[in-house]
């Protein structure tokens, strides 16, 4: 197709500094060369710090302009022993740099109250649609205050695509405690606690198993981030003594009381454990929301008939206090001059999990005063509920006796908000779908349509116990759709600020009108893969399950042969989050996942939207497939950007294997993480074994294989410590930093955290059968520097052994997890296949880098030059930068960006650097710039 090359020839001779051919030049690069320079980088000591900055790219905003120092006080920088120049924040890596946000309350917000409220309504907040992965939350929403009922996964991107101010908030309710209600409170809670100068805290409410999600928070979240959580109801223990009869009682639990609303609890247990304890993460509650009522209309001239002149009695009449007349012997009352009253709305969240709390449901005497009496004299006591959001499953809520419950209600708006399949193919996400949808067209061979489900495989037919009652008039809950409570003229429904659906076709007439060329760029990516054989100069057309062999265009890309005759379903590494500190809008928080196909699948790290992002990019079902199939979860890291989605990953993995043989799912990560699953399992069994990242260092390996070669008994603590590591290994080296004697020794062995160090042998020796059935070689961890107990990962596949009989190396993956560019790193990447480092910052932004102990874009790409490896891969960046960072193209020619559900085939790496400058085309009009006002600038909490 010669006008395909014209065309772009023309295109990309512009003004545009934008060029596909660029990188393919010879000219513009140099041959790898083992004894150049590695670091060219600030170089750093305690005395003294270079204001040499690498010169800015035109397009960067950086944080330089905000005029602040980089540095706090009695933060040191450091460099490694042995001459490499690299900075990094020794104080940071030791974990000293924390500020007093740590040790002191965080403010909680004082508003003055507004009685009258003449605003005030309650909202859809991320419910289901395209991934079904979590509960939705629900906001109340006064004047000067804002309450949210639960906080599941996905919540704070949902509130940064529609504006919805996170730092307005003032309590937060959960009506279960579990991952899929509160698996966003702690990425909400460090977000909060960033905010400002001071920080910020919530009122977090909920049952009393609560407090074992406290207890787990508080490993990686400062107590001052959560003294304000309040915990209600008996205690759910299988050892104490039975729960009462809930449903006997007649009060509800009052929470809060004050001139705008009266917030309410009442408990539910399930059917079965009537009687006796329940385990934690089986209560679940209805919170009752009362507004109270409306004064009537005050009618002067009935003032002055009674004999009260006009000035100040006639407010505190209004004010419903009652007054002496001025002409006459009587006092006055707010009801002999002031119209009928208007009743307050009240509103009932519902959260009904399963069948057997139906019953108690019904029972519930502290409902009985909601219920509509439909007799034409109501008593007076009756109290008429105006809306109801049931959280309840379509399964529950379709049940015969839940709609008997619904109709004791009358005529109450009922809102159905548990997950209601007709919705699932519009995405929550929009500005996120509508990115997807744009890089699935420019390239669908790393980015594959949605996974979503199609509406003819859904079954959403009513179960048939409903069949005996007929179906109570409902809606099904849609985002920010609204029940306006006040003004009371407005009572009702309010469908304005839902989202409109925009479909595919719309967003590809919106992308040929930006970028008309888009076209053309499209199907020239397309002859990497498929196109004429006189164009493909040795690429051979690629089928599922065929081969691919191309001729490198650079010495330096020579086609390794661990990608000889490689298949397509050998290996699959998909982006599932690739952003840093917290979600936004178009990038989630890490998370890797490592596709093996019919061999299993591994995850490296696990941040808070994990689960989401595989149903987006799987499907519902596929996604299913996907955790039912993991290996190992290996997480590199304590910082919740990692591993806040680590919960709801493994509760799903225990229901979906639920009456299926299996082991428990290994997670290595450092010995941080065993206290939050410890402390997190006695509120949700995980069904997982931990094992510490430093247990699968190369030394440990090697200390396994010795025992299993002589028979020895296990090692002794001694010989699994960092004193005790083999000689032989690469992490003796006179350059790591983490060595005995060295000055970062004191990061690698402060944990903190007793290990049992006889376990560790039996669980690598189930870690190494696990990897060899999922045909891999290894393991390895290796530490970096970050924070205390950061480390990076290696993974090495098994050699194979192709149709003629011929050895083919196994291919390397090796993560950088979070951390400036090191030694241990370098050693690592040694011959790597593909190279995954964070990039969490521009090239002109070394100080920041440095601070926060991260890489920028030249440093990770000189890491991956330095180590030799095939391909780099950049991911991790800053949400500064909103869709594509600021990156130097004359660095990439064998480097590639990530976006979030990119994913790259082993076979497709040849080509991945091509792709890159389309990808500029894509977003050639972006700046960096921080997305919304709850992008913060303090992300030191997360990051």
């Amino acid at each position: 197709m010669p006008y395909i090359a014209s065309n772009l020839r023309l295109l990309f001779s512009s003004s545009s500094s934008f060029s596909p051919f660029k990188l393919s030049l010879p000219l513009l690069s140099k041959p790898y060369n083992p004894n150049r320079p590695f670091f060219r980088v600030l170089s750093y000591s305690k005395r003294q710090r270079s204001t040499t900055v690498p010169q800015q790219n035109h397009n960067s905003v950086s944080l330089h302009k905000r005029n602040r120092s980089t540095f706090k006080k009695g933060e040191s920088m450091e460099e490694s022993d042995k001459g490499s120049s690299f900075g990094f924040n020794k104080r940071r890596a030791e974990g000293k740099d924390k500020d007093d946000r740590g040790k002191k309350n965080l403010q909680l917000k004082v508003r003055r109250l507004n009685p009258t409220n003449t605003i005030s309504y309650v909202q859809i907040l991320g419910t289901g649609m395209d991934t079904q992965d979590t509960s939705p939350s629900v906001l109340l929403f006064f004047d000067k205050q804002r309450f949210i009922f639960n906080a599941g996964e996905g919540l704070q991107r949902f509130c940064t695509e529609h504006k919805i101010k996170l730092s307005k908030i003032d309590h937060i309710f959960l009506s279960r405690v579990c991952s899929e209600t509160a698996g966003g409170l702690p990425g909400l809670l460090l977000t909060l606690a960033s905010m400002g100068d001071e920080g910020m805290s919530v009122n977090v409410w909920g049952p009393s198993d609560l407090k074992y999600l406290v207890d787990a928070m508080k490993s990686f979240i400062p107590h001052a981030a959560m003294v304000h959580t309040r915990s209600f109801g008996p205690a759910p223990c299988s050892d104490a003594a039975p729960l009462p009869d809930l449903a006997k009682s007649a009060d509800p639990i009052v929470l809060i009381d004050n001139e705008v609303v009266k917030i309410s609890a009442m408990l539910l247990k399930p059917s079965c454990s009537e009687g006796s304890s329940i385990n934690p993460g089986e209560m679940s509650v209805i919170y009752v929301c009362e507004l109270p009522e409306l004064m009537g209309k005050f009618d002067p001239k009935k003032a002055v008939a009674l004999g009260l002149k006009p000035g100040p009695k006639f407010s505190e009449l209004q004010s419903g206090k009652s007054v002496k007349s001025d002409r006459q012997d009587i006092m006055v009352h707010p009801s002999d001059v002031m119209g009928p009253s208007v009743p307050g709305p009240i509103v009932l969240l519902v959260d009904c999990p399963t069948e057997s709390h139906v019953l108690q449901l019904l029972s519930a005497q502290s409902l009985s005063s909601y219920y509509a009496d439909l007799s034409d004299d109501p008593p007076k006591c009756a109290k008429t509920v105006n809306c109801i959001i049931h959280l309840s499953p379509a399964s529950v809520t379709g049940t015969s006796n839940y709609q008997k419950w619904m109709k004791r209600f009358g005529a109450a708006q009922h809102i159905m908000a548990g997950h209601e399949m007709k919705n699932v193919e519009i995405p929550i996400l929009k500005s996120s779908a509508r990115i997807a949808a744009r890089l699935n067209y420019l390239c669908p061979q790393l980015f594959p349509a949605p996974g979503f489900w199609s509406l003819q495989h859904l079954n959403i037919s009513v179960p048939e116990s409903s069949a005996t009652e007929s179906p109570v008039s409902s809606i099904s809950a849609e985002n920010l759709l609204k029940f306006t409570l006040r003004p009371h003229a407005h009572l009702g429904l309010d469908r304005t600020n839902i989202p409109s659906v925009v479909t595919p076709s719309e967003i590809m007439d919106e992308l040929f009108s930006e970028i008309p060329e888009i076209a053309d760029a499209a199907q020239h990516i397309s002859q990497f893969w498929h196109g004429p054989r006189e164009t493909k100069e040795g690429i051979s057309p690629i089928q599922d399950n065929e081969l691919m062999v191309e001729e490198p265009w650079l010495d330096e890309n020579r086609l390794p042969s661990c990608l000889d005759n490689v298949r397509r379903d050998d290996l699959e590494i998909v982006l599932l989050g690739t952003g840093s500190s917290q979600p936004s809008k178009y990038r989630n928080v890490t998370s890797i996942y490592v596709n093996l196909f019919s061999k299993g699948s591994l995850l490296l790290d696990c941040g808070e939207g994990t689960l989401g992002q595989l149903k987006r990019r799987y499907g519902v079902e596929g996604a299913d497939s996907a955790v039912r199939n993991l290996r190992c979860i290996w997480i590199s890291h304590i910082h919740a950007d990692h591993h806040a989605g680590l919960a709801r990953i493994l509760t799903l993995r225990r229901d979906l294997l639920k009456g299926v043989t299996h082991e428990p799912l290994l997670v290595v990560g450092p010995a941080q993480l065993k206290r939050f699953l410890d402390a997190y399992q006695k509120l949700e069994d995980l069904d997982m074994q931990f094992l510490n990242c430093r247990y699968t260092r190369e030394a440990s390996w090697n200390d396994v294989e010795c025992n299993s070669e002589s028979n020895k008994s296990p090692s002794t603590p001694e010989s699994l410590s960092n004193e005790g590591m083999n000689n032989n290994s690469t992490f003796q080296s006179q350059s790591n930093l983490f060595a005995k004697g060295n000055r970062m020794q004191s990061v690698w062995k402060g944990t903190g955290v007793p290990v049992d160090n006889s376990m560790a042998i039996p669980l690598l020796k189930s870690l190494k059968k696990v990897l060899n059935e999922a045909g891999l070689e290894t393991l390895i961890s290796f530490p970096v520097v970050h924070c205390p107990q950061a480390f990076g990962v290696a993974l090495k596949a098994a050699d194979r052994i192709n149709s003629a009989g011929k050895v083919i190396p196994g291919w390397k993956i090796v993560y950088s997890g979070d951390t400036r560019p090191c030694p241990e790193l370098i050693e690592a990447s040694r011959g790597a296949t593909i190279l995954i480092h964070e990039a969490t910052f521009e090239d002109g932004m070394v100080e920041e880098a440095i601070a926060k102990n991260h890489s920028t874009t030249k440093e990770a790409i000189e890491v991956g030059s330095s180590a030799g490896a095939y391909r780099i891969l950049l991911t991790h960046f800053s949400q500064r930068y909103p869709k594509i960072p600021v990156v130097d193209e004359t660095h990439m020619h064998k480097t590639c960006i990530a976006f979030d559900l990119m994913s790259i085939n082993l076979a497709d790496l040849p080509v991945l650097p091509r792709v890159l400058p389309y990808f500029k085309l894509l977003f050639k009009d972006e700046m960096p710039v921080d997305e919304s006002d709850d992008v913060i600038d303090a992300v030191s909490v997360a990051l």
